[in-house]
């Protein structure tokens, strides 16, 4: 069975109401990660890497924060205890612990407690084992543009807050699938993980081609100024419901300009602040959205606007009660539930790619 699910056409059509907005469309594709089983040869999140047996499994050096934030765990404890998670959820009536739950408490008692008779943490041990956060064939995501003959992009990062911005370090990866012939089975995986939401969970995909329009952060001056104008949508006979008379822009911003979730190109997610241009570090050309990394699919009820059709019965449910979000597929969190952003150089994907938490 194909794994399908589609964007609901947006409330109306914004380049009818703004026609200037049609030079500024761009195309995304939507992953739509859901909760899977996935293989080496399947695009994912936090699934298993097509990883060439004789090529090391890559390592953080950077320094780490020194700062203990209070929920580390190793990542496989994570992993079992959102088993547990959905155990319970489908069996409310079932056993309170089965024997290797009661060990995982046990276990995250005694770390605990020898972190507080431990005194103030240090820095992780380095090396660090990355974790994997992507892996995206070509064949599925056809807005990639690797070097040369590659056609698979690899995407791992750091389980540790770095120095300035308290977010994970990033690597990228492109290369030919044909050319590995031997795949590394057990990858190695780090002591800990400094917040659950560092450990990807293993995620399918049903990739979605889309048109964005920039955030209005990222219009002109003046085109910011028109789209929140209620007379030209008025004008226009968009039928804008009039609770946004005062607000038009947030209209625009939440409903008809960039997609929310995990995305492949598109429009930045702005919002946590202004725009914030990157250039490439080897050529100073301005860098391009290359992976939204999400925290929500979708967040708040106006947000449910781009839940898809085929989750719409889910997204208006109330889960959280029993701590399922079907907005937050990939139990991934970022800065404060935001979205990181992978930029890479339009010029030359070869060239060092940056990251940015927005």
């Amino acid at each position: 069975m194909v794994f399908v699910r589609t964007t609901p056409p947006r409330p109306m059509d914004v380049t009818a109401v703004f026609p200037e907005l049609a030079p500024l469309a761009r195309p995304a594709i939507r992953l739509h990660p859901r909760p899977g089983s996935p293989s080496v040869r399947d695009s994912s999140v936090g699934g298993p890497f097509l990883w060439p047996s004789e090529e090391p499994w890559p390592h953080c050096e950077d320094a780490h924060l020194h700062v203990d934030s209070g929920f580390r765990q190793p990542p496989a404890e994570v992993r079992l205890e959102r088993r547990m998670q959905a155990r319970r959820h489908r069996d409310p009536g079932g056993p309170g612990l089965t024997p290797e739950e009661e060990a995982i408490k046990e276990r995250n008692a005694a770390r605990l407690a020898e972190r507080l008779d431990a005194g103030p943490p240090g820095p992780a041990d380095c090396p660090v084992p990355m974790l994997p956060v992507a892996q995206l064939y070509l064949r599925d995501i056809p807005l990639l543009r690797p070097p040369g003959q590659a056609d698979l992009l690899q995407i791992l990062w750091c389980p540790y807050d770095h120095d300035p911005d308290y977010k994970p370090s990033t690597a990228l990866f492109w290369r030919s699938a044909a050319a590995v012939v031997d795949i590394l089975a057990t990858p190695p995986e780090p002591y800990e993980a400094d917040y659950p939401g560092y450990v990807p969970q293993p995620c399918v995909l049903a990739p979605e081609a889309i048109t964005e329009y920039p955030n209005s952060l990222d219009l002109s001056p003046e085109m910011r100024l028109t789209v929140g104008d209620w007379s030209r949508w008025q004008a226009a006979g968009a039928g804008l419901d009039s609770s946004y008379a005062d607000y038009p822009r947030e209209f625009y911003d939440v409903h008809l300009a960039d997609a929310p979730g995990w995305k492949v190109g598109g429009w930045p997610p702005w919002g946590r602040t202004d725009p914030y241009r990157r250039y490439c570090a080897v050529c100073d050309v301005q860098m391009v959205p290359l992976l939204t990394i999400a925290s929500f699919e979708w967040d708040g009820a106006e947000g449910r606007s781009w839940a898809p059709y085929e989750d719409q019965a889910a997204a208006y449910a109330d889960h959280r009660d029993r701590g399922q979000r079907p907005s937050q597929p990939t139990r991934v969190e970022v800065g404060s539930t935001d979205n990181m952003q992978i930029y890479v150089c339009p010029t030359s994907p070869e060239h060092p790619h940056t990251d940015l938490i927005q």
